[in-house]
């Protein structure tokens, strides 16, 4: 099956590459057509602006020799007819105006007058003087062996006061000052005569070269001497989309190859523009092109061929897998049979074991509900007796007729009846759970109403409260009720610890760094015997049978107390005993204060 397959897949992929190059040559011919179309355009702006450029500098000698045939100097030169030599004017002019010479010329061709030294010559029959003599502005372009140099001549023709031509002004331009300012740019940009010969370039190696090669016409001409022009190397000149003529030559490093020419007639100045713009970035763009649009045919092509592949070898391994799955069903059968029954014995062990927490949990709440009840009956049975006397008391003085001292016994009365709202409060607080947001809770007074509700089994069980009381309030973020749970089970842990020992004392200090308020509670017991668990649930150091705990007290404070934002630590103090410390953030605006 895969050897019959083969032939059929091998044309399948010639055939689509055979499309990725046709992709490929059409891009390809898109482009490089584009690319020549917006080089055209550009380069017709350079070459225009090139000409103008050329055309401004000629055009400023062209304005000098019609200014300079009106000066009254000149028409004494041609009167007097017999002057030879330099002429002073004509030196001031050509130093101000910056031409290459300016010459006084009779009727006859002669020279009257010059800005430069050396012999005078004849100008008889030249073009440029005979159309002065006609009237009209005489232009004229050549190799000068005079000046040794390229020189633009134009003619002004000098009228007599009464009308006819008397002479004529000839200004000589020097072309190599006119085209410093741009030669060696880009692009390759020339003018040619109708010679075809290269008179102005802003390549020197273009200059006085033949683009058509007739070497010997130039010879013959009046502008050049003999053996002055050469021609340019073998330029091979096609027609690209029959709209663009291209040429290739080598003309050296600082020509182009194979370089798009243009052309623009200039007949003012008697020439012809003309450009080569380099179309190797052009070419080079368009195979870019090309090469990007074949390498994603490829890749297309290579992702379908891929996902074929897969989905062939897919299908077979699929089929491989069916077989070998329906192998395997019967016992996987029996394998998921012997899961199931398991997964029922371990869900009903689970559900045994979520029962016992559960009871155990209960256990634990009816403890502390019971110590809690026994609490209460301690706590108030003392001020119940005593209001009861002083009730029985104030009677008796009212009987007396000692209002006064009845009213004394009343306020006692009212006072330990206060007591006992307060006491009742706080158990109950206790004993709720709390579940409104953080607020400033005055940390004294916490520790005063903890202080309040052990104060019998402080007094009964001989403890000595060191108790360094602050002054005023100081407020710290947490929740009134949990922080009370928190303080109540340390002090009450406190007291079991030193529960049958001798010393029995209880220092409670508060301190105050920056943004932190700090309360520690120690005690005079034995001390921690491993101060790294003793926040870890149902660890318990309490051995006496009627203090023995579940272990949870200290848990839940540590819980209460990072839910505030702040941390409670346990360690052994140097002296003997246990330290806990519970540091909070204080109030905001008690910081600010």
């Amino acid at each position: 099956m895969f050897a019959a397959l083969m032939p059929r897949r091998v044309v399948l992929i010639l055939i689509y590459l055979i499309g990725v190059a046709a992709v490929s040559g059409a891009v390809w011919w898109t482009a490089e057509g584009r690319a020549l179309d917006q080089l055209e355009a550009a380069g017709q702006a350079d070459l225009t602006l090139a000409g103008d450029s050329i055309k401004s500098e000629l055009d400023r000698f062209r304005s000098l020799a019609v200014v300079v045939a009106a000066h009254p100097d000149v028409a004494d030169v041609l009167a007097q007819g017999d002057v030879r030599g330099q002429a002073d004017f004509l030196i001031d002019l050509a130093g101000k105006a910056g031409p290459l010479d300016i010459v006084v010329v009779g009727t006859d061709g002669r020279e009257l007058a010059a800005a430069s030294a050396g012999a005078l010559m004849n100008h008889a029959e030249r073009p440029y003087f005979v159309r002065a003599m006609h009237g009209a502005l005489g232009v004229y372009h050549l190799l000068s062996s005079r000046y040794d140099r390229r020189v633009y001549l134009f003619a002004a023709p000098v009228f007599a006061p009464d009308g006819p031509v008397m002479g004529a002004v000839i200004v000589a331009a020097d072309v190599e000052a006119v085209e410093a300012n741009w030669r060696g740019s880009r692009p390759t940009v020339f003018f040619t005569d109708e010679l075809g010969v290269v008179f102005v370039s802003s390549r020197t190696e273009l200059v006085l070269k033949s683009r058509t090669g007739d070497v010997r016409a130039a010879a013959q001409s009046a502008e050049y001497p003999a053996g002055v022009v050469s021609a340019l190397p073998q330029i091979d000149a096609q027609i690209v989309r029959d709209r663009h003529e291209i040429w290739e030559m080598d003309g050296g490093r600082y020509l182009p190859d194979r370089g798009l020419h243009l052309t623009r007639p200039m007949p003012v100045i008697g020439l012809t523009g003309e450009a080569l713009f380099d179309v190797a970035p052009v070419r080079q763009l368009a195979l870019l092109q090309a090469a990007v649009a074949g390498a994603l045919a490829l890749a297309f092509g290579a992702f379908v061929f891929w996902a074929t592949e897969r989905r062939r070898t897919l299908a077979e391994a699929n089929a491989r897998l069916e077989a070998r799955v329906m192998d395997r069903t019967a016992e996987l059968e029996d394998v998921n049979a012997n899961l199931l029954r398991e997964v029922a014995e371990r869900r009903d062990a689970q559900a045994r074991l979520h029962q016992a927490q559960a009871d155990l949990v209960e256990a634990g709440k009816l403890s502390a509900l019971g110590q809690m009840s026994a609490g209460i009956s301690h706590e108030l049975n003392q001020p119940l007796m005593a209001i009861r006397s002083f009730a029985e008391n104030a009677e008796a003085f009212l009987d007396k007729g000692k209002p006064d001292i009845a009213q004394q016994n009343l306020g006692r009365i009212s006072d330990l009846a206060r007591r006992m709202g307060r006491i009742i409060k706080n158990l109950r607080a206790f004993a709720r759970q709390e579940s409104a947001a953080m607020r400033d809770v005055d940390l004294v007074a916490v520790v005063d109403g903890v202080l309040e509700i052990l104060a019998t089994r402080l007094q009964d069980e001989a403890v000595t409260v060191a108790w360094d009381r602050p002054t005023g309030p100081l407020l710290v973020r947490g929740g009134e009720v949990r922080l009370q749970q928190v303080v109540l089970n340390l002090v009450v842990n406190a007291l079991d610890a030193m529960d049958g020992g001798e010393d029995r004392a209880l220092d409670i200090a508060l301190d105050v760094h920056g943004g932190k308020a700090t309360l520690s509670i120690r005690d005079k017991g034995p001390g921690l015997s491993d101060p790294e668990k003793v926040f870890e649930p149902f660890y318990s150091t309490k051995q006496m049978p009627t203090k023995e705990g579940l272990g949870l007290g200290l848990s839940i404070s540590y819980g209460l107390v990072q839910s505030f934002g702040g941390e409670i630590r346990g360690r052994n103090h140097p002296d003997g005993g246990a330290v806990f410390v519970v540091t909070l953030d204080r109030a905001v605006a008690e910081v600010a204060a």
